[in-house]
């Protein structure tokens, strides 16, 4: 006996993080949920290579996306890091209303420094972004780090210490508490 051939179709899905609507491909609707989905916000950004990853939840006939993972491209930090600079690195886990946080800073200098700042820069970020972390939910920090907000804040606290040429949040994960 013959087994019934299904054609797969492309369903919408939306993404309120950053207000668009794309499609997924599956036989039916509920297939989507749990599916992980990774959009590139270069165009959005203007040219800072970001990559979104995104969580699908379909309710009812409607699937909609939650972020989990926020990740700055490698070529772009390459790109920033300059001869005759340094670079500082961290990486922590921190807790927010919602969930548990990775968040990997990453720190350029505008000339190279000594070891001791380097090491006062990575301390104070970790402090400053713990304390930011705090008393916001997922969503709206993935929100702020997509608008530069975060990043604007840390380095106004680091300019203190040392100028930086760059301050970004390389990885932003989010991990269900």
């Amino acid at each position: 006996m013959a087994i019934e051939k299904r054609k797969k179709k492309f369903f919408d899905v939306e993404i309120p993080l950053i207000g668009k609507e794309t499609q997924m491909q599956a036989y039916e609707m509920p297939e989507l949920d749990g599916r992980f989905l990774k959009f590139d916000l270069t165009r959005i950004l203007r040219g800072k290579s970001v990559m979104l990853t995104l969580k699908v939840k379909v309710e009812g006939d409607k699937a909609t996306t939650s972020p989990k993972k926020i990740e700055v491209l490698p070529y772009f930090i390459r790109r920033m890091v300059r001869k005759g600079t340094n670079y500082v690195e961290d990486s922590f886990a921190a807790e927010c209303k919602d969930a548990n946080l990775k968040i990997k800073p990453f720190l350029v200098t505008r000339r190279k420094v000594s070891r001791a700042i380097r090491k006062q820069l990575r301390n104070k970020a970790r402090e400053e972004l713990i304390n930011y972390v705090k008393e916001k939910n997922s969503e709206n920090l993935f929100d702020d780090v997509l608008k530069n907000q975060v990043q604007k804040i840390v380095s106004s606290k680091l300019k203190k210490i040392y100028p930086l040429a760059l301050c970004e949040i390389r990885i932003l994960e989010a991990k269900e508490k």
